[in-house]
């Protein structure tokens, strides 16, 4: 069994998820995040623990629900994720939420897509990606934060420029304050 369904956002959730990630509690969080990201990268696991994805197409991480993420961290951090990506300029294409049974568990998947920002182009100009489509996800199992996961899909068609740099998104994504936001 599958059902999906969309989901819109009220104005006190989004404004909720913007002061707490301005604030001391939610810096810190995205900091902690971030470092073990980063501690990841060089093989040294942190808490909460990070997952990265790196295809030839799409770079990206998950991060499972563990300490120091509680029920309500996790759906900030995952709102405040999807707020820096419509920072960037993006354009939220969906938010919808996805119900499946999977060997008798009840999975439920929370996901917003973006994609990048359309503009006028010159002729024979290329086609800014920025850095690609970005996916958010927020999965839980059985009523039971599991992890969430942020995915940046390239395009390689030719008319496409070449993706802006990874890691240049993950640090406006971890950054604690940014264009004015604070």
């Amino acid at each position: 069994m599958i059902h999906k369904e969309n989901i819109e956002l009220k104005n006190q959730e989004i404004a909720k998820a913007k002061q707490w990630m301005n604030s001391a509690e939610g810096k810190e969080l995205i900091s902690k995040v971030s470092k073990s990201y980063y501690f990841k990268s060089i093989q040294i696991e942190e808490r909460p623990q990070i997952h990265i994805l790196d295809s030839k197409y799409a770079r990206g991480f998950a991060i499972t629900y563990d300490d120091p993420l509680d029920d309500e961290t996790f759906s900030l951090l995952f709102l405040a994720f999807a707020q820096r990506v419509l920072a960037l300029g993006y354009r939220q294409v969906s938010l919808d939420r996805k119900m499946e049974e999977v060997n008798e568990q009840v999975k439920v998947t929370d996901k917003f897509y973006f994609k990048p920002p359309l503009k006028k182009l010159a002729n024979d100009e290329l086609i800014s990606q920025l850095y690609g489509n970005i996916s958010i996800e927020k999965i839980s199992v059985n009523n039971q934060p599991n992890y969430l996961k942020v995915l940046a899909s390239f395009y390689s068609d030719r008319l496409y420029r070449d993706p802006e740099p990874f890691d240049q998104f993950l640090d406006y994504l971890f950054e604690a304050t940014h264009n004015g936001q604070n």
